[in-house]
């Protein structure tokens, strides 16, 4: 039976995985992240399974390549945290290209209406049985013109929830869907027009940072900015500086450029902070969730599947789909 070395595990992975491993391979669950430091544990397995934040730079690449390891199943769908140079003939790496692009898309607007409608200021006043509406206001979704930055799975499903909503949509993509009925335009004019913008889109060379100063200065004083997909994009620096100013009027982050070391972690009794993140959870106007966009009992289900079924390919020497090859990105 093949052993799997599995990094960075919480107790709703381990669910999952157990359910649908159904006696196929041997999977050790480890609570580390994947690092230089801690790779020589998958020595003596097969394969190793990795999440987001976990370090698959040429060094730890070439750690497990040195121990037997052959393959990498990655529980997600970004891999921005993969050498793929590294990886080219030593180490075959897998996705799961799609878990549930309604859970991040849900999620997203999920954190809109509560930043927008102030359901967390609402919340903890009626906690404490203040029930006064003063600054409680918000702003009706329909009629408003939406910015969505990057039209895959969840961008589409981002979309069609928005129309639901009675909103005008606006796309960025440098490749568009074809099987899409939106209106595409430029990023400097969706900057301009949308009163929300909604990034749904890879990080990847050419994307990252794309929301910084300059381009925070191109939007309205009253957008949202939402962030769903990898922290990377946005210049936190930045964001936070235009909050703060009033450049724009609020922001929903559910992921963070330097999130590696603080999320899916309790940093509760931490007293040193990363200062820009305790800027931005400060600001009224900001709302910042850690990472759960993709946590739903389906997407939980899917990503636990999809990357045993990627295993078994492997294995089995069988034909994937869920192959990253670097020649094709």
């Amino acid at each position: 039976m093949k052993k799997i070395a599995f990094y960075d595990a919480k107790a709703y992975d381990k669910v999952w995985f157990d359910q649908w491993n159904e006696g196929r391979f041997k999977i050790k669950y480890l609570e580390h992240k994947l690092t230089e430091d801690t790779a020589l544990m998958a020595k003596g397995y097969d394969a190793v399974c990795a999440f987001v934040n976990d370090q698959l730079d040429r060094t730890v690449i070439d750690l497990l390549y040195e121990q037997g390891i052959r393959a990498v199943a990655l529980r997600c769908t970004g891999y921005n945290n993969v050498d793929l140079d590294a990886a080219e003939g030593k180490l075959a790496v897998y996705r799961v290209p799609a878990y549930s692009p309604y859970a991040v898309a849900e999620h997203a607007i999920a954190l809109l209406q509560t930043l927008n409608r102030k359901i967390h200021r609402a919340y903890i006043r009626t906690r404490d049985y203040n029930f006064s509406l003063e600054r409680l206001i918000g702003s009706d979704l329909n009629g408003k013109t939406v910015g969505v930055i990057g039209t895959g799975k969840i961008g589409k499903v981002f979309i069609k929830i928005c129309e639901g909503f009675g909103m005008r949509v606006l796309a960025y993509d440098p490749y568009p869907a074809a099987d899409l009925n939106v209106e595409y335009v430029s990023l400097e004019q969706l900057l301009e027009e949308s009163d929300i913008i909604s990034m749904h889109c890879p990080l990847t060379r050419e994307s990252y940072h794309m929301i910084n100063a300059d381009t925070l200065a191109k939007m309205k004083n009253s957008a949202i900015l939402i962030n769903t997909s990898r922290g990377a994009l946005v210049n936190s620096k930045d964001l936070a500086d235009a909050l703060e100013d009033g450049q724009i009027a609020g922001a929903c982050l559910d992921v963070y450029e330097e999130e590696t070391d603080m999320f899916f972690e309790d940093q509760s009794d931490q007293v040193r902070k990363d200062e820009i993140l305790v800027k931005l959870i400060s600001l009224p106007n900001v709302i910042v969730t850690s990472h759960q966009a993709y946590l739903t009992h389906e997407a939980l289900s899917n990503i636990a599947k999809t990357s045993l079924d990627n295993l078994e390919a492997f294995f089995e020497g069988r034909e994937c789909e869920n192959i990253i090859r670097k020649s094709e990105f």
